[in-house]
């Protein structure tokens, strides 16, 4: 299978390389590429920077020349220091004004970048085969989704602003500092390597806590999606009290990173604003013995203290960002390993493709030496042959762990074969385009899925092009129309998550009406009704004649009754084709099937016709 392609931001493909293989540095540069389109709005964030950043150094040197050039004793005295107040109030209303423009100007263009980096994350997960989802917990990728685009929208939105204005403002000090006097600049440089020694000493002490603390909080908020997911069962058991007692587990744990995020966080923020006290208290000391001896003006110290506050400020803020940068860095790998997954079933080459047209398939399956392992050490399938004839209707049953599922699975490319080939028509499922082949191949699973929306649209599965009317008459096709009139709102009636207020039976029949709304040629139920009452599997046997006229029809049973009258019936026992044939062939050959079907109607012995010996009914 050939190497399948990730889209980069700007829409172009781009080779990702596997997920173990992702290094920060290569998640930075792919995350960078996200920014490209916004090249202008970043240089605009930099010039106003410069202009905000200037403006505000300025108004100490304009103190200064107040101070030093003697301007109460000057005849126009007066005068000058007017406008160097106007100056002043100037200087600070345009630095207010071009700080607002940079911070607003950052902010959107942040914003758009992660807008469109979620956006390509939906997609790209969507796009993933289904093994992909074995490997990687539903309550993770919420994480990535949520969480993890949020900590990269701070390093665009605060680590970036912090990273432009500061570091700007700490080389324009250094430059003016130098300007007023470079004997006392340079005493002041003494303190620059004292800074990139402390920020050394913390940097992999801080990488680490904020990295555990990001990892602690994906498993806690996994752990409370699966618990939601399969509240049903943990209140069935009354395991309340014990998966609280995890969940409190798991939250103190979250608890002790967060504290020893938040320690190393004070610690190292507090190191440098002791180093800038001590800063200031020795220049003030130096300096003053310099001014008392007539070395330097007082002016030009007053500029200095200034600027030696404003030194620190621009580090403190750096600083602080830095756990932002480190919880960035860490969200930029987890995504980019996610980014980096290839989808293990990929869309077919173009030069090899066999379009098929939904409307001339005749529905004919083939299953030729099939073999299928989701771990290459335990084999599920073992050289499976079937073919099923168009408009055939084929019941298959067999144990939990048998290998039904699985078989239909390959049929819908959910997965891809080990080995062998699944055909329709002769043609090679990996083939056939995933759009055409999901026309193709109907699927009705054992737990229905229901959208947040009204039941028109949970039929039509959101596609406008299905007209309303043939919606309706899918409904009343399957026997939904009698449940549907009984709400409130009829077809525009608005279900909640997963069709919460509908029983199973009535969620199955929705999953029956977009069978026939979307017409494919192939039918497929998985257990359809393993969990029905008597009343409801009626409904779905109703439906399903419906649904099955006309196609291609594989029925998945754990209730023998439900394929009894199939054409065929396939027995399928540790991965392989046990048996085939009719109801009455396979009770005659009194085989596997026949002890299946002596299991599932009670002990006993049967004739051909499926009656218990002795007995009238069947």
């Amino acid at each position: 299978m050939g190497r399948h392609p990730n889209e980069t931001a700007d829409g172009r493909a781009a080779d990702f390389p596997a997920p173990a293989q992702v290094s920060r540095k290569e998640a930075f540069r792919a995350m960078l590429a996200y920014a490209r389109p916004h090249r202008l709005t970043f240089a605009a964030v930099f010039v106003f920077s410069l202009l905000s950043v200037s403006a505000d150094l300025l108004q100490p040197y304009l103190v200064k020349i107040a101070i030093d050039e003697g301007l109460l004793t000057h005849p126009s005295g007066w005068r000058m220091l007017m406008a160097i107040g106007i100056t002043y109030l100037l200087l600070a209303a345009f630095g207010m004004l071009f700080s607002y423009l940079q911070a607003n100007l950052l902010q959107r263009a942040g914003q758009s970048i992660v807008a469109k980096l979620r956006k390509d994350l939906f997609r790209h997960v969507t796009r993933q085969s289904m093994s992909f989802f074995d490997r990687h917990p539903i309550g993770s990728l919420v994480t990535n989704v949520s969480s993890d685009t949020e900590t990269i929208s701070h390093f665009f939105t605060q680590v970036l602003q912090s990273a432009v204005r500061d570091g700007m403002l700490l080389v324009l000090i250094i430059v003016f500092m130098f300007t007023l006097d470079a004997e006392l600049a340079a005493w002041c440089m003494i303190l620059l390597p004292t800074i990139a020694l402390i920020a050394y000493t913390f940097r992999s002490w801080l990488r680490s806590v904020y990295h555990r603390a990001r990892s602690q909080l994906s498993r806690l908020i996994a752990f409370v999606a699966e618990n939601l997911a399969g509240m049903g069962l943990v209140q069935a058991f009354h395991q309340e009290k014990e998966q609280e007692r995890q969940f409190t587990e798991q939250n103190r744990q979250y608890l002790r990173a967060n504290l020893r995020e938040v320690r190393a966080t004070v610690l190292f923020n507090r190191s440098f604003e002791v180093l800038g006290n001590v800063s200031v208290a020795l220049l003030v000391w130096i300096g003053g013995y310099a001014v008392m001896e007539r070395t330097l003006e007082f002016g030009v110290l007053y500029a200095f203290i200034s600027y030696i506050r404003q030194f620190f400020q621009p580090i403190n803020q750096i600083t602080q960002q830095w756990n932002t940068l480190q919880s960035s860095l860490v969200s930029m790998e987890r995504l980019w390993r996610i980014f980096s997954a290839r989808p293990e079933v990929a869309e077919p080459d173009p030069s090899s493709a066999v379009p098929l047209r939904p409307e001339q398939v005749k529905g004919e399956v083939a299953f030729r030496n099939v073999s299928f392992a989701y771990d290459p050490d335990q084999p599920v399938l073992n050289r499976i042959n079937l073919r099923v004839r168009p408009g055939e209707f084929v019941g298959i049953v067999g144990t939990t762990g048998a290998g039904k599922s699985t078989l239909v699975n390959l049929l819908a490319r959910f997965y891809d074969v080990s080995e062998g080939c699944v055909e329709i028509d002769g043609t090679d499922v990996r083939r056939i385009p995933a759009a055409q082949l999901q026309r193709i191949v109907g699927l009705v699973q054992q737990e229905p899925f229901l959208f947040s929306g009204s039941i028109v649209d949970n039929v039509r599965l959101f596609d406008e092009s299905i007209d309303r009317r043939d919606v309706i008459q899918a409904c009343r096709s399957v026997g939904a129309d009698r449940l549907i009139e009984r709400l409130p709102d009829g077809y525009d009636t608005r279900l909640s998550e997963r069709g919460s207020g509908l029983s199973a039976g009535e969620r199955q029949l929705l999953s029956f009406a977009r069978i026939l709304v979307f017409r494919p040629r192939i039918l497929i139920l998985d257990e359809a009704t393993a969990h029905l009452d008597s009343h409801s599997e009626r409904m779905i046997q109703h439906a399903l004649d419906v649904a099955s006229r006309g196609r291609t029809t594989l029925v998945i049973a754990h209730r023998l009754s439900t394929v009894k009258h199939a054409d065929r019936i396939i027995v399928m026992r540790h991965g392989r084709i046990e048996e085939e044939g009719s109801h009455r062939e396979l009770l005659r050959r009194n085989g596997y099937y026949a002890e299946l079907y002596a299991h599932s109607s009670g002990s006993g012995i049967f004739d051909a016709e499926g009656r218990k010996a002795g007995n009238v009914q069947s």
